[in-house]
C-alpha cells in the first residue's frame, strides 16, 4: 500500500512519475478521440489498427538491426507501427469505398491479414539469436515501468500534443459525427475530416503501444467514451467527462504497475477503466441499472393505480 500511494503521488522515481503522467495524458486523448469514434461508429476500426501495428513493429526492429546495428530504437519502432497501421486503415477505407465488402467485413479481413502477418514475423524474429532482445512483449501488454527516461519523456510529450491537437479540431469533428450529410452539403471536406480522425486514432494507438499494449488499446479508446455516455446526453459534457475518466484510468493503472512491477501496465489501466464503467453502469442517473429499475417500478405502480381507479375495473 505504501508503494502504491508513493506511485500515485509521483514519488516512485522520475521514470515512474513521467510514465504515470504520460499514461494520464494518454487517457485524456483516448477519451477525446474515443468519443468521436463512438459517435462516428468507427470503434472496430481502432481494434483493427491496433493489431495491425504488430507487423510494422517487427519489420522496424529487423530493419533497425540490419541498417543501424540496433533494433530497439523507439522512434524507429513507432514509425514502423504507424506505417503498418496506416496501411491497414487505408486498406479498409479503400475496400469500403469501392463497395467490395461491408465495413465490418472489411475491418475483420484486414485485421486478420495484418495480425496474422505480424504473428508470423514475430515467430521468425524469436527464432533469431537476437530474438530474445527484441522486447516485443512490452508492446503487447504495455510496460510503463520498463521504459527508459528518454522513452517516457517522448511518450508523455507526444500524448500532450495529441490532446492539444484533438481539442483544436473538436468543432470540425463534432460536425462530422452528428451530421456529415449537412457538412458535405455546406462544403466541408468530409473525406478529409474522416482522414483526420483516422490520423488522430493512429497517433493515439502508436503512442499507447508501450503504455497500454496493442492487445488492449481498444479499451482505452472505447471504455472512457461509453462510460461518459452513461452520465450525459450532451457532447459538451461528454468530452471532458470521457477525458477525466481516461485520465483516472491511466494514472491509477500506471501507478499500480509501478508499485507492482510484475503487473503489466495495459491490463492495470483496463481493469481500472472497467471498474469505473461497471460502477457507472449501476449508478448513472439516467442510463444506470438502478435508475432504469426505479423508472420501471414507478411505471408499474402508475399503471396499477390507473387500473384500480378506472370504473368497472376489478
Amino acid at each position: 500500500m505504501t508503494d502504491l500511494l508513493s506511485a500515485l503521488f509521483l514519488g516512485a522515481g522520475y521514470n515512474s512519475a513521467v510514465a504515470t503522467l504520460g499514461a494520464a495524458y494518454l487517457g485524456v486523448a483516448g477519451g477525446l478521440v474515443g468519443t468521436f469514434l463512438v459517435l462516428r461508429r468507427r470503434v472496430m476500426l481502432a481494434d483493427a489498427l491496433s493489431h495491425a501495428t504488430l507487423p510494422g513493429l517487427v519489420l522496424a526492429f529487423l530493419c533497425g538491426l540490419a541498417l543501424l546495428g540496433e533494433g530497439r530504437i523507439l522512434p524507429v519502432l513507432l514509425f514502423g507501427a504507424a506505417a503498418s497501421a496506416a496501411l491497414a486503415g487505408l486498406a479498409v477505407q479503400g475496400i469500403v469505398a469501392n463497395r467490395r465488402l461491408a465495413e465490418d467485413a472489411a475491418i475483420a479481413s484486414v485485421l486478420a491479414c495484418f495480425y496474422g502477418a505480424g504473428i508470423v514475423l514475430a515467430s521468425y524474429l524469436q527464432s533469431l539469436p537476437v530474438g530474445g532482445q527484441a522486447g516485443l512483449q512490452r508492446f503487447l501488454l504495455g510496460s510503463a515501468a520498463g521504459m527508459l527516461r528518454g522513452e517516457a519523456e517522448l511518450l508523455a510529450a507526444s500524448a500532450v500534443l495529441l490532446v492539444l491537437f484533438t481539442g483544436l479540431f473538436a468543432k470540425e469533428l463534432r460536425l462530422l459525427c452528428f451530421d456529415p450529410v449537412h457538412a458535405e452539403a455546406h462544403g466541408w471536406p468530409v473525406a478529409r475530416l474522416d482522414l483526420l480522425l483516422l490520423a488522430l486514432l493512429l497517433a493515439l494507438l502508436v503512442i499507447g503501444l508501450q503504455i497500454v499494449g496493442l492487445v488492449l488499446e481498444l479499451a482505452l479508446v472505447v471504455v472512457p467514451a461509453v462510460t461518459a455516455r452513461l452520465w450525459t446526453e450532451r457532447l459538451g459534457r461528454m468530452l471532458p467527462l470521457a477525458a477525466a475518466i481516461g485520465a483516472a484510468g491511466g494514472w491509477i493503472g500506471a501507478a499500480l504497475s509501478a508499485a507492482l512491477p510484475r503487473l503489466p501496465t495495459g491490463p492495470s489501466i483496463v481493469l481500472v477503466l472497467a471498474a469505473i464503467f461497471l460502477a457507472s453502469l449501476i449508478v448513472a442517473p439516467q442510463r444506470g441499472l438502478l435508475a432504469v429499475a426505479a423508472r420501471r417500478r414507478r411505471l408499474v405502480r402508475t399503471l396499477a393505480a390507473e387500473g384500480l381507479e378506472r370504473p368497472g375495473s376489478p
